[in-house]
């Protein structure tokens, strides 16, 4: 008979020998085993020899074997490991990692010698601080199982943590990794501090020392007014509160260099300054931002984007603020400089001027030199002026002369008459032209005048229409009480026909 199960356990208390065990279960068996794992007897009495309970024994047959199907075996499987095994832990390292859609995800724990089969799903998933890579090697915390559905030996993951390095290293250097392939680390992109900033924002918790030791020495040193963000540094939710105060400070017109502050604390503690979404709001900041966390032997991933890392809040203060003391020494220092170099210079100058004095002599004669030699050449220039004006003149009078000739004036005369004869040739033309094409109408209208009945009507004679409009030239073509239109020569008559006379036979007066 092999190994007795334990129902509930840790997997080290069986040695690994003692893994080929048989369906026996010590203890109640769980849900879903009873038709498939008999419970075991109490106590085995056995028969003594020759007795006819053991002859009987010996002549009964033996048992048909039991068939199973494969979901009852599977699932028997199933059963037996999960309760043979309680929470498990394992080390190995990661191959063949894979994530689905909703989150899950998939891999290959192996060693030298062999491999399981991983699944973490999405509810544990998201809890992951770091990423799950090929080959890194962790120590992993589930269940064993077999999946039914392909009758896989698997392991349900419930907890990674890398080994060598915690969860929260890993996190860090991954991203660090990320971010500095990105260049936001890149020192060329770092902006400078203001040399006296009108207002500094600060970012901390409001109830620490952090921001009383910024207020006394940025006070001590210069008075600047201080603008707080209040923030929780530590804790669920603390990253995105500083990142809200640090888009609140951003709005606020003469801010113009902000300090995230936090006093020393595990990485743990810190670990709000590890937030990706924090570290790209800083690279995006239009005011230059000061990173104040920890000790100066901590570091966070704010440390590496901001534009200037202190080693504490108070080497913070120190950086955004100058002494004013020290200002005042230095203005007195450059106010003396300033002084005696204008003294030398002057000095320098004034033995410049002497030095040239002396080579050039008495400045009197230079003039006299000087304004005669400005009236030569007034004279001579007037007398070129007077040559030059005299040849213009007479270049403008023969200009002048052509241009009479060519005056438009003139032109316009010539060709206004040359216009007014043409006009009288066409309109003789015309009236030749109109006079040779109205004989021909004139003849066609005496003959149409008269051919017309209006002529006939001139004479005394009348035109008789019918009610249409029909000319009427047949007696028979009306009959009596029908009304016709009478045409004379001036005017017209309507009238009802009484009687027809001379109207063909078979037409009824």
């Amino acid at each position: 008979m092999g190994p007795k199960v334990r129902t509930r356990g840790d997997v080290d208390e069986v040695p690994q020998r003692q893994l080929g065990f048989d369906l026996t279960l010590e203890g109640p068996p769980a849900a879903g085993d009873r038709e498939l794992v008999p419970a075991a007897p109490a106590a085995l009495v056995l028969p003594e020899p020759g007795s006819s309970s053991a002859r009987a024994v010996e002549e009964a047959p033996p048992p048909a074997p039991r068939v199973l199907a494969v979901s009852e075996l599977v699932r028997a499987a199933r059963l037996t490991l999960e309760n043979y095994f309680g929470e498990v832990r394992v080390e190995g390292e990661v191959s063949g990692f894979k994530r689905s859609g909703p989150g899950h995800l998939y891999f290959c724990l192996k060693d030298r010698e062999a491999q399981l089969d991983c699944v973490m799903y999405s509810r544990e998933a998201s809890r992951l601080k770091f990423r799950v890579e090929d080959g890194m090697a962790v120590r992993l915390r589930g269940r064993l199982t077999i999946y039914e559905g392909r009758g896989r030996f698997q392991m349900t993951v419930i907890a990674i943590e890398p080994t060598g390095a915690g969860a929260l290293a890993v996190a860090f250097e991954q991203l660090k990794q990320k971010l500095q392939a990105e260049g936001l680390f890149a020192q060329e992109r770092k902006r400078r501090l203001p040399f006296l900033p009108r207002r500094i924002g600060v970012v901390t918790s409001p109830q620490g020392a952090v921001i009383r030791d910024i207020i006394r020495i940025a006070h001590r040193r210069f008075p600047v007014p201080i603008l707080l963000a209040p923030a929780p540094v530590q804790g669920p939710g603390a990253a995105l509160a500083i990142l809200g105060a640090l888009r609140r400070l951003q709005r606020v017109a003469d801010v113009d260099v902000i300090i995230l502050a936090r006093g020393g604390g595990s990485m743990e503690d810190l670990w709000a300054f590890n937030d990706e979404p924090l570290a790209r709001a800083i690279v995006a900041s239009p005011i230059p931002v000061i990173s104040a966390v920890g000790h100066e032997s901590d570091f966070t991933i704010a440390d590496f984007v901001a534009d200037v890392r202190a080693p504490t809040p108070s080497g913070a203060a120190e950086i955004a603020v100058p002494v004013m003391a020290d200002l005042r020494v230095a203005l007195a220092q450059l106010g003396q400089r300033a002084a005696r170099g204008t003294t030398a210079h002057l000095r320098q100058r004034r033995l410049l001027v002497e030095r040239a004095r002396a080579r050039l002599g008495d400045p009197r004669r230079l003039v006299d030199e000087r304004r005669q030699r400005v009236d030569d050449l007034a004279a001579r220039a007037h007398r070129a002026a007077s040559r030059r004006l005299g040849r213009l003149r007479g270049e403008l009078a023969a200009i002048e002369v052509a241009l009479s000739r060519a005056h438009p004036h003139r032109r316009i005369a010539a060709q206004r008459a040359a216009l007014g004869e043409l006009n009288q040739r066409l309109q003789a033309a015309a009236r030749r032209a109109i006079a040779r094409r109205r004989e021909p109408f004139t003849a066609i209208q005496h003959k149409l005048d008269a051919l017309s009945p209006r002529r006939v009507l001139d004479r005394g004679y009348s035109l008789t229409f019918k009610s249409d409009g029909h000319l009427l030239t047949d007696a028979s073509a009306v009959g009596p009480g029908e009304a016709v239109r009478v045409a004379l020569q001036s005017g017209e008559i309507r009238a009802t026909v009484v009687e027809v006379t001379g109207a063909p036979k078979g037409r009824a007066p």
